[in-house]
């Protein structure tokens, strides 16, 4: 690495973690790096924090872009009442116990169909090996922080073609799953090997040039990797919506974890954002907030200073490992009624206590993005960890 180089980068929110401040001034120290921007949700990642958003010189760092590659949001409007959420409960509920599925590993016995699937998987070897298990856990959510909600949004205005108003809405949460984070480890193993003299503190920021084989291998399955997830999420709400006997008439999507080639400054870059949400001049995004509180629907500002790129979220507070010694489900019961939240599953680590306040997230991102209406969850699910909520 060369000695005295460090790429100037930015901050927004006051309330980062020095370590997670560390990892972004390493990553403005790599040879390859132009610039850097660290967004109001960021906390500790591999390599870079996630909420890190980084422009490289013609290479792609793995760690970078994340093991979760193409991680996204989506939202559908359905032409279905509100009111459906107190009437209808029991029938929501089940259609997202039977139309995805939850946690590590997780899988449909019948397989579903999707195009992505007829793509050329053999375009890397590790893809090719990979495809059998995509295709079983096709439309499937993971674990972790990923959801299923139902919910209302909240327009005041008239946006994403519908008129002001209240609408009932799917929001889901989830990337691509263990195919992509084989993709992952496998090419970040691989940079870490191409550059073994990098410091242990700098090793996750080992990368790959673009214009090298490894590179070339890496970027083509980071793509297949987003489409991959894009299809996940297409079939949960498809078959959820075929399912209650509903009509989509309007939504929102949009991906994190992922490396675009864009220009800034006057030079084409690459630019990596690890839990960060694009947001250039009036692109659509969705940036949640946690199960107890609203997600945001928000056009981007198109900000430079940022790389056009905005929090994806309310980040981490605390720990998963933090916040299980912490709280025990007897704390989180009386939030989630008194929000009007009925919680299927999740972790303790996944408790609104262990994120920041949102509010105050989209307060210090005024000048990336711009909020146009509001999704209040009702109906939640998770993988399962621990003690289950009781209803």
């Amino acid at each position: 690495m060369t000695k005295g180089h460090s790429a100037p980068w930015s901050q927004w929110g006051d309330e980062i973690d020095a370590a997670s401040i560390e990892q972004m001034r390493r990553a403005c120290e790599l040879p390859i790096a132009v610039r850097g921007a660290l967004m109001p949700d960021a906390h500790l990642g591999y390599g870079l924090p996630i909420g890190g958003v980084l422009a490289t010189r013609e290479a792609v760092i793995p760690y970078a872009v994340g093991v979760d590659i193409a991680c996204r949001m989506k939202l559908s409007v359905w032409d279905m009442p509100p009111g459906t959420l107190e009437t209808s409960h029991d029938r929501l509920a089940r259609a997202i116990e039977t139309e995805t599925r939850f946690g590590i590993g997780a899988s449909f016995g019948n397989r579903r169909q999707h195009p992505v699937m007829d793509e050329d998987w053999n375009i890397t070897v590790v893809t090719g090996r990979s495809k059998d298990k995509a295709w079983s856990q096709l439309g499937t959510s993971g674990s972790g922080n990923h959801f299923v909600e139902f919910g209302v949004l909240e327009l005041d205005e008239p946006e994403l073609g519908l008129d002001p108003g209240r609408y009932l809405a799917l929001l889901s949460h989830s990337g691509s799953r263990g195919a992509g984070n084989t993709v992952a480890r496998h090419f970040s193993d691989l940079a870490m090997a191409i550059r073994p003299d990098m410091p242990r503190a700098s090793r996750h920021l080992a990368w790959l040039e673009l214009d090298t084989e490894e590179g070339h291998d890496y970027w083509r399955a980071m793509q297949l990797m987003g489409r991959y997830a894009a299809a996940n999420h297409e079939l949960i709400h498809r078959h959820m919506a075929d399912r209650l006997g509903a009509q989509v008439i309007g939504g929102v999507e949009n991906h994190h974890n992922f490396a675009w080639i864009e220009e800034h400054d006057g030079d084409e870059v690459v630019v990596h954002r690890k839990g960060a949400t694009p947001a250039g001049r009036e692109v659509l995004g969705v940036i949640p907030g946690s199960m107890a509180t609203p997600a945001f629907i928000v056009r981007g500002a198109g900000n430079e200073a940022s790389l056009r790129s905005a929090a994806h979220g309310a980040g981490r507070r605390m720990s998963r490992k933090q916040a299980k010694k912490r709280f025990g489900w007897n704390d989180v019961r009386d939030l989630l009624r008194n929000r009007g939240v009925r919680l299927l599953s999740a972790g303790l680590d996944e408790v609104p206590m262990a994120y920041k306040d949102i509010s105050e997230v989209m307060a210090a991102q005024r000048d990336l993005v711009r909020p146009i209406a509001r999704f209040h969850p009702r109906l939640v699910k998770m993988a399962p960890g621990g003690e289950p909520p009781e209803d």
